[in-house]
């Protein structure tokens, strides 16, 4: 059995922008609500414009999707705004199959997400 090991999120700020790295299993469960936590926490002092940077996230399942999403809508109810960083691969596949990426824009760079609230 392999050992599942615990998400790491990394907050950091640029300029007025607060940007998560995140990194393992965005997955039901702890996952999740550690991610929904961290969100919440930047909202919560004051944060209104956020990006999310999923590269280092092997696996995302519904979960995950729901926490970036719910967040969101809270972001976007206090006239702030999401972006995700996720390049090609499986977790940007399931954002395209579940049309998140249509909801919440989705940029393959941290450069080009930043470049956007510009």
């Amino acid at each position: 059995m392999t050992e599942r090991l615990p998400m790491e999120i990394n907050v950091r700020e640029f300029g007025d922008v607060s940007i998560l790295d995140v990194h393992g299993r965005l997955t039901i469960g702890e996952p999740a609500d550690q991610l929904h936590d961290a969100l919440q926490s930047v909202v919560q002092k004051g944060a209104k414009r956020v990006v999310v940077v999923l590269n280092g996230i092997p696996q995302i399942d519904s979960s995950g999707i729901s926490t970036l999403v719910r967040i969101s809508i809270k972001l976007a109810r206090e006239g702030g705004v999401l972006r995700l960083v996720c390049g090609p691969g499986r977790v940007r596949d399931a954002l395209t199959v579940t049309r998140l990426v249509e909801a919440i824009p989705t940029f393959e760079t941290e450069s080009a997400a930043l470049a956007n609230f510009s």
